[in-house]
């Protein structure tokens, strides 16, 4: 099983902890990633709001690049995501579109490629065959699945999960022993892409989030997407100060507790790099298993 790999930007600098334990989760289930050579940003999260056809060209150069190599595409970021999946499917419905593509940018896409979540190409090899690489359950790990509003949206276009009730993440922590909440904000959106023009919004949007998370019982949240990871972990602190609530909840790529169940080091998953440390929730849970 091997893919054109799309890491993005986040994972090349703020979020390289999500592409570090991906690429040895990866390792682990036998998924192959060639990364895109010479890719570039996709735009995400404002380019598209301020120019529509760059919007579209930036993403539908990767996608080309990856269809040179023969290979669907699978990106991590739920942003990134986003941005190839809908250039794909607006150039599809839209053969005008693809062919001002190759006219004005010199972007020469056939269409040929798909786009894939890392969320869902995991989840897609089924429950079994995750749980055959456990080694230690997570159990007594109550997460909050966060997917964003990003990963599932618009749901004609994204084509995975359900876009208002999804339980892809909830599944999969049910298959490393972890006992997901149930809560009403999987998908609510956390204004990551606001942090700068409107950060007062922000601090409101996080907060709910993680109240409602810990009203829920959660011990944790996890995700898979770099926006929402590094709003809820970066800007904690901030909240529980406005707040004053405290929290501690560890904020993780669900990557990072598939390599814990996995078995694998934790210098190949970069718990280091969390904001929040996770080492207490970390070590109050698991068993030996399999």
């Amino acid at each position: 099983m091997k893919y054109a790999y799309f890491p993005g930007c986040s994972l090349h600098s703020t979020a390289s902890e999500y592409d570090l334990s991906t690429k040895a989760v990866c390792r682990e289930l036998g998924i192959e990633l060639e990364e895109i050579p010479d890719w570039n940003c996709c735009g995400a999260t404002s380019g598209h709001s301020l120019n529509k056809e760059v919007g579209i060209a930036l993403p539908l150069r990767n996608l080309a690049k990856a269809e040179e190599m023969g290979l669907d595409v699978v990106t991590p970021c739920a942003a990134c995501f986003n941005r190839l999946k809908s250039a794909d499917d607006i150039v599809k419905r839209d053969p005008a579109m693809l062919a001002l593509m190759a006219e004005k940018y010199g972007v020469n896409y056939k269409g040929t490629v798909n786009t894939l979540s890392l969320l869902s190409v995991v989840y897609g090899l089924g429950v079994e065959a995750i749980q055959s690489h456990v080694k230690r359950e997570l159990a007594g790990l109550k997460p909050a699945c966060y997917y964003g509003c990003l990963l599932l949206r618009p749901p004609d276009v994204a084509d995975f999960d359900d876009a208002e009730n999804p339980i892809s993440l909830d599944e999969l922590m049910g298959s490393l022993g972890a006992e997901a909440v149930k809560w009403p904000y999987k998908t609510e959106c956390c204004g990551a892409s606001l942090s700068l023009s409107k950060s007062e919004i922000v601090v409101k949007l996080t907060h709910d989030i993680l109240s409602m998370a810990k009203r829920s019982g959660a011990n944790c949240i996890v995700t898979a997407c770099p926006l929402c990871q590094g709003n809820l972990d970066m800007r904690q602190s901030q909240v529980e100060a406005k707040y004053g609530e405290e929290f501690g909840l560890p904020i993780f790529y669900f990557t990072q507790l598939m390599g814990a169940a996995f078995g694998l080091p934790d210098s190949s998953l970069g718990f280091n790099k969390l904001m929040v440390n996770p080492g207490a929730v970390l070590a109050a849970v698991g068993s030996e298993g399999k």
